[in-house]
Protein backbone atom coordinates (compact mmCIF):
# COMPACT_ATOMS: atom_id res chain seq x y z
CA UNK A 1 0.00 0.00 0.00
CA UNK A 2 1.57 3.26 -1.17
CA UNK A 3 1.74 6.41 1.03
CA UNK A 4 -1.30 8.64 0.53
CA UNK A 5 -1.40 12.40 0.97
CA UNK A 6 -4.28 13.65 3.07
CA UNK A 7 -7.16 15.26 1.19
CA UNK A 8 -8.11 17.12 4.36
CA UNK A 9 -7.74 17.33 8.12
CA UNK A 10 -10.74 18.48 10.16
CA UNK A 11 -11.75 19.47 13.67
CA UNK A 12 -14.97 20.79 15.14
CA UNK A 13 -16.26 22.65 18.15
CA UNK A 14 -19.48 21.76 19.94
CA UNK A 15 -22.48 23.54 18.41
CA UNK A 16 -26.27 23.02 18.27
CA UNK A 17 -27.36 20.41 15.73
CA UNK A 18 -30.77 20.21 14.09
CA UNK A 19 -34.16 21.54 15.24
CA UNK A 20 -33.61 20.26 18.79
CA UNK A 21 -30.27 22.03 19.08
CA UNK A 22 -28.49 18.91 20.33
CA UNK A 23 -24.85 19.66 21.28
CA UNK A 24 -22.59 18.02 18.70
CA UNK A 25 -19.13 18.25 17.19
CA UNK A 26 -20.12 16.64 13.88
CA UNK A 27 -19.85 19.92 11.94
CA UNK A 28 -16.11 20.08 11.34
CA UNK A 29 -14.02 22.60 9.42
CA UNK A 30 -10.70 22.22 7.59
CA UNK A 31 -7.53 22.63 9.61
CA UNK A 32 -4.97 24.95 8.01
CA UNK A 33 -2.15 24.49 10.50
CA UNK A 34 -0.39 21.72 12.42
CA UNK A 35 -2.36 20.09 15.23
CA UNK A 36 -1.10 17.78 17.93
CA UNK A 37 -2.74 14.37 17.93
CA UNK A 38 -3.23 13.07 21.46
CA UNK A 39 -4.52 9.72 22.72
CA UNK A 40 -8.01 11.27 22.77
CA UNK A 41 -7.92 12.98 19.39
CA UNK A 42 -6.77 16.05 17.50
CA UNK A 43 -6.10 19.29 19.34
CA UNK A 44 -9.17 21.51 18.93
CA UNK A 45 -11.62 18.69 18.20
CA UNK A 46 -14.62 18.16 20.47
CA UNK A 47 -17.54 15.75 20.91
CA UNK A 48 -20.96 16.66 22.26
CA UNK A 49 -21.62 13.13 23.54
CA UNK A 50 -18.43 11.78 25.06
CA UNK A 51 -20.10 8.51 26.06
CA UNK A 52 -20.72 7.43 22.44
CA UNK A 53 -18.18 9.54 20.57
CA UNK A 54 -14.49 10.17 20.98
CA UNK A 55 -12.25 8.60 23.57
CA UNK A 56 -9.16 6.44 23.05
CA UNK A 57 -10.83 3.83 20.82
CA UNK A 58 -12.43 6.49 18.60
CA UNK A 59 -9.77 9.17 18.73
CA UNK A 60 -9.68 9.81 14.96
CA UNK A 61 -12.44 9.28 12.40
CA UNK A 62 -11.33 8.56 8.82
CA UNK A 63 -13.84 8.79 5.98
CA UNK A 64 -12.99 8.07 2.33
CA UNK A 65 -13.43 10.92 -0.11
CA UNK A 66 -13.86 8.06 -2.63
CA UNK A 67 -17.46 7.66 -1.38
CA UNK A 68 -18.58 11.20 -2.10
CA UNK A 69 -19.26 10.49 -5.78
CA UNK A 70 -21.39 7.50 -4.79
CA UNK A 71 -23.35 9.61 -2.31
CA UNK A 72 -23.99 12.21 -4.99
CA UNK A 73 -25.42 9.45 -7.16
CA UNK A 74 -27.59 8.23 -4.29
CA UNK A 75 -28.93 11.46 -2.80
CA UNK A 76 -28.11 14.12 -5.40
CA UNK A 77 -25.97 17.23 -5.23
CA UNK A 78 -26.33 17.86 -1.51
CA UNK A 79 -24.42 20.98 -0.43
CA UNK A 80 -22.43 19.04 2.16
CA UNK A 81 -21.00 16.78 -0.53
CA UNK A 82 -19.20 19.60 -2.34
CA UNK A 83 -16.12 19.16 -0.13
CA UNK A 84 -14.79 16.64 2.42
CA UNK A 85 -15.89 16.95 6.04
CA UNK A 86 -19.57 16.12 5.51
CA UNK A 87 -19.56 13.01 7.68
CA UNK A 88 -17.80 14.50 10.68
CA UNK A 89 -14.48 12.98 9.67
CA UNK A 90 -11.14 14.12 11.02
CA UNK A 91 -9.17 12.61 8.13
CA UNK A 92 -10.08 12.48 4.45
CA UNK A 93 -8.19 10.57 1.75
CA UNK A 94 -8.63 9.03 -1.67
CA UNK A 95 -7.35 5.49 -2.15
CA UNK A 96 -8.29 3.88 1.17
CA UNK A 97 -11.71 2.30 1.73
CA UNK A 98 -13.38 -0.18 4.05
CA UNK A 99 -12.46 -2.95 1.59
CA UNK A 100 -8.72 -2.27 1.84
CA UNK A 101 -8.31 -1.24 5.49
CA UNK A 102 -8.35 -3.82 8.28
CA UNK A 103 -8.68 -3.70 12.04
CA UNK A 104 -5.19 -3.72 13.54
CA UNK A 105 -3.61 -1.89 10.60
CA UNK A 106 -1.00 0.54 11.94
CA UNK A 107 -0.37 3.76 10.07
CA UNK A 108 2.05 6.62 10.41
CA UNK A 109 -0.09 9.76 10.29
CA UNK A 110 2.15 12.79 10.15
CA UNK A 111 4.48 12.21 13.07
CA UNK A 112 1.88 10.25 15.05
CA UNK A 113 1.16 6.51 14.90
CA UNK A 114 -2.42 5.22 14.80
CA UNK A 115 -4.10 1.80 14.68
CA UNK A 116 -7.47 0.94 13.13
CA UNK A 117 -9.80 0.01 15.99
CA UNK A 118 -13.32 -0.35 14.53
CA UNK A 119 -15.74 0.76 11.87
CA UNK A 120 -18.13 3.60 12.52
CA UNK A 121 -21.57 2.82 13.89
CA UNK A 122 -23.64 5.57 12.24
CA UNK A 123 -26.13 7.35 14.48
CA UNK A 124 -29.12 9.66 14.05
CA UNK A 125 -26.93 12.78 14.12
CA UNK A 126 -26.17 12.07 10.47
CA UNK A 127 -29.92 12.43 9.81
CA UNK A 128 -29.87 15.90 11.37
CA UNK A 129 -26.62 16.82 9.62
CA UNK A 130 -27.94 15.94 6.15
CA UNK A 131 -31.61 16.81 6.76
CA UNK A 132 -32.58 13.28 5.76
CA UNK A 133 -34.38 10.99 8.26
CA UNK A 134 -32.85 7.85 6.74
CA UNK A 135 -29.24 8.98 6.33
CA UNK A 136 -27.77 7.00 9.23
CA UNK A 137 -29.60 3.85 8.18
CA UNK A 138 -28.41 4.29 4.59
CA UNK A 139 -24.81 4.78 5.69
CA UNK A 140 -25.08 1.55 7.69
CA UNK A 141 -26.76 -0.43 4.91
CA UNK A 142 -24.23 0.62 2.25
CA UNK A 143 -21.20 -0.14 4.42
CA UNK A 144 -19.78 3.29 3.57
CA UNK A 145 -19.17 3.97 7.24
CA UNK A 146 -15.55 4.98 7.55
CA UNK A 147 -13.50 3.81 10.52
CA UNK A 148 -11.76 4.90 13.70
CA UNK A 149 -8.19 4.88 14.97
CA UNK A 150 -6.71 4.56 18.41
CA UNK A 151 -3.49 6.55 18.88
CA UNK A 152 -0.39 4.51 19.67
CA UNK A 153 2.10 7.37 19.52
CA UNK A 154 1.14 11.00 19.92
CA UNK A 155 2.55 13.63 17.58
CA UNK A 156 1.89 16.59 15.29
CA UNK A 157 -0.22 16.19 12.15
CA UNK A 158 -0.54 18.72 9.31
CA UNK A 159 -3.08 18.95 6.46
CA UNK A 160 -0.50 18.10 3.78
CA UNK A 161 0.96 15.09 5.57
CA UNK A 162 0.90 11.52 4.33
CA UNK A 163 -0.65 8.45 5.86
CA UNK A 164 1.61 5.42 5.51
CA UNK A 165 0.81 1.79 6.34
CA UNK A 166 3.62 0.38 8.50
CA UNK A 167 2.16 -2.88 9.89
CA UNK A 168 -0.74 -5.29 9.33
CA UNK A 169 -1.83 -7.60 12.14
CA UNK A 170 -4.97 -9.17 10.71
CA UNK A 171 -5.33 -8.28 7.05
CA UNK A 172 -8.25 -10.70 6.63
CA UNK A 173 -10.44 -8.65 9.00
CA UNK A 174 -11.18 -5.68 6.80
CA UNK A 175 -13.66 -3.05 7.94
CA UNK A 176 -15.93 -4.27 5.12
CA UNK A 177 -15.81 -7.87 6.33
CA UNK A 178 -16.57 -6.87 9.91
CA UNK A 179 -19.41 -4.63 8.69
CA UNK A 180 -20.85 -7.64 6.84
CA UNK A 181 -20.70 -9.72 10.02
CA UNK A 182 -22.43 -7.12 12.17
CA UNK A 183 -25.06 -5.85 9.72
CA UNK A 184 -25.65 -8.51 7.05
CA UNK A 185 -24.71 -12.03 8.17
CA UNK A 186 -25.61 -11.06 11.70
CA UNK A 187 -25.77 -14.40 13.51
CA UNK A 188 -22.89 -16.32 11.97
CA UNK A 189 -21.62 -18.00 15.11
CA UNK A 190 -18.21 -18.91 13.74
CA UNK A 191 -17.47 -15.33 12.66
CA UNK A 192 -18.90 -13.83 15.85
CA UNK A 193 -16.74 -16.13 17.92
CA UNK A 194 -13.62 -15.01 16.07
CA UNK A 195 -14.57 -11.34 16.38
CA UNK A 196 -15.14 -11.71 20.11
CA UNK A 197 -11.51 -12.85 20.40
CA UNK A 198 -9.99 -10.35 17.94
CA UNK A 199 -7.82 -8.28 20.27
CA UNK A 200 -7.21 -5.45 17.81
CA UNK A 201 -10.97 -4.85 17.57
CA UNK A 202 -12.34 -2.25 19.99
CA UNK A 203 -13.66 -3.77 23.21
CA UNK A 204 -17.19 -2.51 22.60
CA UNK A 205 -17.43 -4.40 19.31
CA UNK A 206 -15.98 -7.56 20.84
CA UNK A 207 -18.64 -7.29 23.54
CA UNK A 208 -21.38 -6.95 20.90
CA UNK A 209 -20.14 -10.12 19.22
CA UNK A 210 -20.02 -12.01 22.52
CA UNK A 211 -23.54 -10.89 23.47
CA UNK A 212 -24.95 -12.07 20.16
CA UNK A 213 -23.29 -15.42 20.64
CA UNK A 214 -24.79 -15.74 24.11
CA UNK A 215 -28.28 -14.47 23.30
CA UNK A 216 -28.71 -15.63 19.71
CA UNK A 217 -30.28 -12.23 19.01
CA UNK A 218 -29.24 -9.01 17.27
CA UNK A 219 -29.40 -5.82 19.32
CA UNK A 220 -32.02 -3.19 18.43
CA UNK A 221 -30.51 -0.53 16.15
CA UNK A 222 -33.58 1.73 15.97
CA UNK A 223 -32.74 4.23 18.73
CA UNK A 224 -29.17 4.67 17.46
CA UNK A 225 -30.32 5.19 13.87
CA UNK A 226 -33.38 7.39 14.52
CA UNK A 227 -32.79 9.01 17.92
CA UNK A 228 -36.25 7.80 18.93
CA UNK A 229 -37.12 5.31 21.67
Amino acid sequence: MQPITLAGLFTGEISPLGPRGVPSGIAKTPVRDTRFLTFNGLEGDAQGDQVRHGGPEKAVHHYPLDHYRLWQQDIGDHALLSAPGAFGENVSTEGLTEASVAVGDIFRLGKATVEVSQGRQPCWKLNERFGRPDMARTVQSTGRTGWYYRVLEQGPVSPGDQIVLIERKSAEWTIARIWHAFYVDTLNREVLGRLAELQSLAEGWRTHAARRLESGKVEDWNKRLTGLD
